[in-house]
């Protein structure tokens, strides 16, 4: 457990490295973290504030106005479903109902146990003629339905599981 705990710092060590310790890279340093570990972890944000010499309250502040950070972790998926007018009124909300169900989440658990899936509703993705549509890391799946959006989740499982 111990030589687990002390990787984890070193790579924070190297992060903080790469940017000299210097307190005003605040920003890409959280933002490096973040791409290491998929969010912010208490334990480390304590740990840079010492290492920088600034507050563990100056690092929270930062880490919660900007909303690309986040205090939770996430799962290596993650999928996003629109919300938007258009999205809506093609019933995007059974989509999300489905995926909920078949991840075990809910509005107040976005994750999955496995970190492998987080689910974020959004208020549009700009792809309104291919509503309902579902992102997954990047990936536009449009023209989705609860049956075809749960086909596509049990493909990344079947995957993953190889």
């Amino acid at each position: 457990m111990a030589a687990v705990q002390q990787s984890k710092f070193d790579r924070v060590c190297a992060i903080l490295d790469k940017y000299d310790k210097n307190p005003n890279k605040l920003i890409p340093i959280l933002q490096d973290i973040q791409e290491e570990y998929t969010y912010l972890p208490e334990d480390i944000m304590t740990f840079v504030a010492t290492a920088l010499g600034i507050s563990s309250a100056n690092i929270y502040g930062v880490a919660t106005f900007y909303a690309h950070f986040t205090l939770e972790p996430k799962g290596k998926y993650i999928i996003k479903v629109c919300d938007g007018t258009a999205c809506h009124v093609k019933k995007s909300d059974g989509i999300l109902a489905a995926l909920e169900k078949e991840l075990g989440l809910s509005k107040s658990k976005k994750t999955s146990d496995d970190l492998l899936f987080t689910l974020e509703t959004v208020a549009c993705l700009g792809a309104c003629g291919l509503a309902p549509a579902v992102v997954i890391n990047d990936k536009v799946h449009g023209l989705m339905t609860p049956e075809s959006t749960i086909a596509l989740i049990n493909e990344i499982k079947e995957a993953e599981a190889k």
